[in-house]
């Protein structure tokens, strides 16, 4: 009788166990948030994003079009209707849906409606995409007040969310990968060929020149 006893104890406990790491899951998942953005090259916006306190992770996608499950060669050959955009993932405790759309507009030249910087075309430009009145009352909201700070027009338009495909993975965390990659440089790993382009696109001289002191993700 005293075994039945503790094995009922250890299964009593084990159930306790089980349960608070589901709960803890659920927890985990009520704190993130998700913001999903287009801001031409998904690579620069993951990198820059993912260097923000409270940000979990970014994601890189496609989104936006009607294409089910495109590709990166589909998406960019044009005819999609799909921007590169990300997923980012976030803990509202930590960073406000607020700040990051606020670093958003300040992280790209959202005057330009025909891409971003050196990359042209539908699947380069801005976009935001919002799932609810609150969120799309909010991203008009920073709209309005980026587009005053910035004394120009800004043509970035508020969508409604769709479904959202998660890009190959070799595109994820681009920017710190090892993997060796052949380059107009030369063989260079992913991470030093990000930067080379990074550089050559003029990303960050176009948003310095832009916003100035404003620019969160330019060193000045």
């Amino acid at each position: 009788m005293s075994t039945l006893n503790n094995l009922k104890s250890v299964a009593l406990f084990v159930l306790i166990l089980l349960g608070g790491a589901i709960q803890g899951q659920k927890l985990h998942a009520a704190g993130t948030e998700v913001l999903t953005v287009a801001g031409g090259c998904f690579w620069c916006v993951e990198s820059d994003f993912e260097s923000v306190p409270g940000v979990r992770e970014v994601v890189s996608g496609y989104t936006g079009g009607n294409t089910e499950g495109p590709t990166y060669k589909q998406v960019t050959k044009g005819g999609t209707g799909h921007y590169e955009a990300v997923e980012i993932r976030f803990n509202p405790s930590r960073v406000s849906r607020e700040a990051l759309l606020h670093m958003f507009f300040r992280s790209v030249d959202p005057t330009d409606a025909g891409g971003q910087f050196c990359d042209r075309g539908e699947s380069y430009r801005t976009a935001i995409f919002v799932s609810n009145s609150a969120e799309k009352q909010l991203a008009e909201a920073t709209k309005a007040e980026a587009q005053a700070a910035l004394g120009k027009t800004i043509v970035t338009p508020i969508l409604q969310a769709g479904p959202f495909y998660e890009a190959e993975d070799y595109h994820q965390d681009y920017y710190k990968g090892k993997k060796v990659v052949l380059t107009r440089f030369g063989p260079k790993k992913q991470s030093e060929a990000y930067k080379r382009y990074r550089q050559a696109c003029g990303r960050d001289r176009t948003v310095e020149a832009l916003w100035g002191d404003e620019a969160p993700f330019v060193s000045h």
